[in-house]
């Protein structure tokens, strides 16, 4: 990963970002948003289309033949990375108090959120267990002390181990995998940069990065995962500039 050639992107995006049309940038932010909403949720599942998808969030029309809860999915979904957005205008840090809340938001009308788990699950086709009982508690405690303090990672890497420290600990009964791409892209605009979207397509691939770092300790598949779909992202705006 090539940290610096990212940041002089960013750098000449923020240089010449005031000279692209205001309704350009707005119209790229709700695709993204769609398209983001889109393959987190159908990652773990939602067989919703991406037209479909656009359609209920959009128009705020109903599908037929599709159950309640994947609809729920992809509007909570939309509401919680809105919170994402609201959090970072009021500079909040990502605490454990804006994780439950996010969760919380994620999870309306499908099971009560912010509530960490007090059973022992499975994540299925993996190689690790994640930590059950106290043992998990103490794993997500850890986690919040290090999130202001890992000095050591660049925005990028901070925004990687992020996601995947997160999901390892799998601290919720369901909906890891999106709210731990959330506090992702948490972590990428708190340092202005763009936020990306996995797509669901290269899920594959997705799996097996956070798989080296679940079971080995190798954060760098998925870092450099994340920083090829910062770089595309940057790479996109600027075409417009």
């Amino acid at each position: 990963m090539d940290f610096h050639k990212i940041l002089e992107k960013k750098q000449k995006y923020e240089q010449h970002k005031s000279n692209i049309n205001a309704v350009t940038i707005s119209s790229y932010e709700k695709d993204f948003e769609l398209r983001f909403t889109h393959n987190s949720t159908a990652i773990e599942g939602n067989t919703l289309t991406l037209m479909e998808t656009k359609v209920i969030l959009e128009d705020g029309v109903a599908i037929g033949g599709k159950t309640l809860r994947e609809i729920y999915e992809v509007t909570n979904h939309k509401k919680a990375y809105e919170y994402v957005k609201e959090c970072i205008v009021q500079q909040k840090p990502l605490t454990e108090n804006v994780v439950k809340d996010l969760h919380a938001i994620l999870t309306e009308n499908i099971i009560v959120g912010g509530i960490y788990r007090n059973q022992e699950v499975r994540i299925s086709g993996a190689d690790f267990t994640p930590p059950a009982g106290n043992e998990m508690y103490i794993q997500i405690k850890d986690f919040f002390q290090q999130l202001p303090n890992r000095s050591d990672l660049n925005p990028i890497e901070l925004a990687a181990w992020t996601h995947a420290e997160f999901v390892r600990i799998h601290p919720f009964i369901d909906g890891n995998g999106r709210t731990s791409r959330l506090l992702m892209n948490y972590q990428l605009l708190s340092y202005g940069f763009l936020p990306v979207s996995i797509a669901k397509e290269t899920r594959l691939e997705y799996y097996h990065s956070l798989e080296a770092y679940a079971v080995n300790g190798d954060l760098q598949p998925f870092a450099a995962l994340v920083a090829a779909l910062e770089e595309e992202q940057l790479d996109e705006y600027l075409k417009l500039v």
